[in-house]
Formats: C-alpha cells, sequence, structure tokens
C-alpha cells in the first residue's frame, strides 16, 4: 500500500476537524472536532510508522500516547461543558463570554465606592 492513500485520508480527516473548530458553536462538536484532529494525526503516526518499517514501532507507541491524551482530554473538556450547561442552560461557546465578571472602566471607580475606593458604609463604622 502507498504512503499517499493514508496521508490523504488523514489530511482530509484533519481538514474535517478544523472545520468543526472554527465553525462550531455548540462544545460538544468542537470537542468531537478536536478528537478528529487527534485521529488523524493517529493515522499518520502509524502510516508512518509502517512505511519506515521501524523496528521499534515507535509511531504505534505514539497513538498509544495520543490515544491516552486525547482519552484524559475528551473526559476533562465533556465534565466542563456538563457543569457550564449546568449553571447557564446552555453549550455555545459564543456565550461562554458572558460567564466573565463584568469589568468597571479602566481606572474609574463605579457608584458605590467613593475616591478612596472604600464604600461609604465602612468609613463609618471604621470610625465608630
Amino acid at each position: 500500500m502507498h504512503l499517499a492513500y493514508p496521508a490523504v485520508l488523514a489530511a482530509l480527516l484533519f481538514c474535517v476537524g478544523l472545520y468543526g473548530v472554527l465553525a462550531r458553536r455548540n462544545a460538544i462538536l468542537v470537542l468531537m472536532s478536536v478528537e478528529l484532529m487527534l485521529n488523524a494525526v493517529n493515522l499518520n503516526l502509524v502510516a508512518f510508522d509502517v512505511w519506515l518499517r521501524d523496528a521499534l514501532h515507535a509511531g504505534q507507541a505514539l497513538t498509544l500516547f495520543t490515544i491516552a491524551i486525547a482519552a484524559a482530554e475528551i473526559g476533562i473538556g465533556l465534565a466542563i461543558v456538563l457543569m457550564v450547561h449546568r449553571n447557564r442552560g446552555t453549550s455555545d461557546v459564543d456565550r461562554l463570554r458572558d460567564t466573565a465578571e463584568p469589568r468597571q472602566g479602566a481606572g474609574a471607580p463605579d457608584e458605590s465606592t467613593d475616591s478612596t475606593g472604600e464604600h461609604p458604609g465602612e468609613k463609618a463604622e471604621a470610625a465608630a
């Protein structure tokens, strides 16, 4: 078998995964796309290992490490996505920016503080 067949298939898988990462808004579909990209890398590792006829089978060993890393990544990623979905009600990636704390103006204190940055009630408590 020629090296071109698995290399082209791996390139197609990687491109589909890259498109999924860039175009999808659902976090679970993004994780699935990352898995497609990792599987394309695994396919390349095994294909080049067979093509080079490596006695140590380093490509296959690296593939096992990649599979272990992918399993850990999907476990942690899925736990994060489920927690965000439980708290926010959606797994839309674009709406995850809303989870950050609202930022105040650069250097400007908000309305509930005076010019020293303390709340007005804190001065009365400190003086008493």
